[in-house]
């Protein structure tokens, strides 16, 4: 029996569907993928489209990890500048990686268009920064994104800022207006209606308890095998230890969101009146937006460690009221958290195992919009079309150091000193 979603503000307003079956006997397809999620069912979408008969498997229920939990932030980019990309895979193909990620932003709005997914898409988002540093360092990734041809940021100053989000944190911000945010949970249930819309064979409660990645490829659960042509691996940080070909290479990373009482309409809108999502610029940073039914969402404390504080709700919610004291009196009525995977350059991870097995993970916080592009570019690969792919694959794949044993503590260590470097 596939686990029911987390608490969370996400799951109280989205629309649960009925649970699917598991997995039961033998079953032959195209393609088989492992993880009803973003990236699965993007994928599954994009192969259904082409005629390609596709399974997914779940272990759980449809979006329950990162998909279902995450900030819904749709972030313009990498988490790296293009000047960094182009130091590890040359200039030219950084351009087209550049391409390829506000592709990715074109896949959503099409998907949720199309499919007609009510997810509470907006467009807009802000980029705080609460030190002359963090504004310096704005300012080059805003003239970077020029030089690419990206016109839709504007620069803001103190004043400017502080009429858009209600704080005297900020001494600036960026805005750009090809950011934004939706509802995670109802936008990956909304891709589920659409695959089965075209097709696809969803099982949920599926947990994959044996891969095989050669020519052969097969999944195999308590119930059942999936004997397909091509596998994809879309578990990202919940796959675990299933396949360690790639399983050294991301770090599951617990990051957490509160949401208050509803606040009414005025008082809300009050505090980011144009209703843009709203972030910082620290390496451990903040991020918030406003509800539809009027609440804040606020996110931040991360935990590396894989343990979860005692008093997560009140240490976030006084990170909370350092920006926002007007909120002091507001109930928190949701606390939940889940795991994002990072990876060691701070970049998504595709790439091949064997000749048929494909994967893709790793999206270190920019994963509602960039699952969307190595979605379509998995497909694309399957097709027979893999140039594109082979672009995306060339982002360097590195290990996190350390092993299964020591990587967790120095990762800790690592973020420890980034956190200092937040603070001075």
């Amino acid at each position: 029996m596939p686990k029911s979603y987390p608490r969370s503000w996400y799951a109280d307003t989205a629309d649960i569907p009925t649970r699917r079956p598991p997995l039961t006997g033998d079953v032959r397809c195209d393609v088989c993928i492992v993880g009803a999620g973003y990236t699965g069912l993007v994928t599954a979408i994009e192969l259904a489209q082409r005629g390609y008969d596709v399974v997914v498997l779940e272990a759980e229920r449809i979006g329950w990890g990162a998909s279902g939990r995450n900030g819904g932030q749709i972030v313009t980019g990498f988490n790296k500048s293009i000047g960094t990309i182009a130091g590890w895979v040359g200039r030219e193909d950084a351009v087209r990686l550049w391409h390829l990620s506000e592709e990715a932003k074109t896949i959503l709005a099409d998907l949720v268009d199309r499919f007609g997914i009510e997810c509470d898409l907006h467009w807009g988002y802000l980029l705080a920064a609460l030190k002359k540093r963090q504004m310096d360092e704005l300012e080059a990734w805003r003239e970077e994104l020029a030089g690419l041809g990206y016109d839709r940021t504007r620069l803001l100053d103190q004043e400017q800022t502080r009429a858009e989000i209600a704080t005297n944190a900020y001494v600036g911000s960026v805005l750009d207006e090809g950011s934004g945010h939706l509802h995670p949970l109802r936008y990956v249930l909304g891709l589920a209606r659409a695959a089965e819309s075209l097709g696809v064979r969803i099982f949920e409660g599926s947990r994959v308890l044996h891969l095989e990645t050669g020519a052969a490829p097969q999944a195999e659960t308590k119930t059942g095998r999936v004997l397909p042509r091509f596998l994809v691996l879309a578990g990202n940080a919940y796959l675990g230890r299933l396949v360690p070909e790639i399983a050294g290479r991301i770090m599951p990373v617990a990051t957490y969101i509160i949401g208050t009482e509803p606040l009414g309409e005025e008082r809300a809108r009050a505090l980011i009146p144009s209703g843009h999502a709203v972030a910082d610029t620290n390496f451990v940073l903040n991020y918030y937006r406003r509800s539809p039914d009027h609440r804040f969402l606020f996110g931040g404390g991360v935990s590396y460690s894989g343990l979860d504080r005692p008093d997560l709700k009140q240490a976030l919610r006084r990170t909370m009221l350092r920006f926002f004291p007007q909120l002091e009196e507001a109930r928190i009525d949701y606390c939940w958290g889940g795991h994002v995977a990072i990876t060691m350059d701070r970049t998504p991870h595709v790439g091949r195992i064997g000749p048929a097995t494909y994967y893709a993970q790793g999206y270190s916080g920019h994963g509602v919009a960039m699952t969307a592009i190595c979605g379509r570019l998995m497909a694309e690969a399957i097709a027979g079309q893999a140039e594109r792919f082979d672009v995306f694959a060339r982002i360097p794949h590195a290990p996190f150091p350390g092993g299964g044993s020591l990587r967790k503590p120095a990762l800790v260590l690592a973020m420890m000193w980034y956190r200092m470097r937040d603070l001075l």
